[in-house]
């Protein structure tokens, strides 16, 4: 069941929130795990819906949806590169073992980044249980888990987004957008991101003439 909200959804074209810089040590410590499978685009776009997740749905722990989302996919930078796409993009690629491997090797990159700035073992704990299945487990076990979800998908949607995975599945604009609306939405957790998603994807739509160009 989607989780609804009584609180306002930002829909609006997204962009950096600039109200704090708290993260800012995590970001520069994992410079070097952003710079495969594009993660230094997905990163960053993904952690900005997550916090319009987080203020529409203020129950959550908005900490750890925020370190979670930062830290999913760096795993990748540890995973054989050119297995990236020959194995998670082609086939039954939801299943695909660098899926997998690329989760634990997030939680171990989790464990190493966070105490050393100060976060608690329980904290770190709580950041490495969502990174943990954040692909591959079918469902979500908390709040936090599912905005992370969420905002993991919502990049997708995006005209940068739509510009890399329409390559990395071989697919054409027009027709990855086509697959977003018939499978993505419908994955989507929160009533918030399915109204973020339907209006950034009307928007990627319009801008990469999918219409015209399908």
């Amino acid at each position: 069941m989607t989780v609804q909200t009584t609180h306002p959804v930002d829909i609006s074209p997204i962009h950096a929130d600039e109200r704090d810089r708290d993260l800012d040590p995590i970001w520069r410590a994992i410079v070097a795990e952003s710079r495969t499978r594009a993660n230094d685009i997905h990163l960053p776009i993904s952690f900005a819906f997550a916090e319009r997740l987080c203020d529409a749905y203020p129950d959550a722990d908005a900490l750890v949806v925020r370190v979670a989302i930062l830290l999913h996919d760096t795993g990748w930078a540890r995973v054989d590169e050119s297995r990236i796409l020959s194995e998670g993009f082609t086939g039954d690629w939801r299943k695909a073992d660098v899926r997998y491997e690329h989760e634990r090797h997030g939680c171990d990159i989790a464990r190493e980044v966070l105490p050393p700035l100060g976060y608690d073992e329980g904290f770190v704990t709580r950041v490495t249980d969502i990174i943990d299945g954040h692909d591959t487990r079918p469902e979500s076990h908390s709040l936090e888990d599912s905005l992370v979800r969420d905002a993991d998908r919502l990049w997708r949607f995006t005209p940068a987004g739509i510009a890399l995975a329409s390559g990395w599945f071989g697919l054409t604009p027009a027709e990855y957008c086509r697959r977003l609306r018939s499978e993505i939405v419908p994955e989507l957790l929160t009533e918030a991101a399915v109204q973020m998603a339907e209006a950034e994807l009307a928007r990627s739509e319009v801008l990469l003439k999918t219409e015209q160009l399908s």
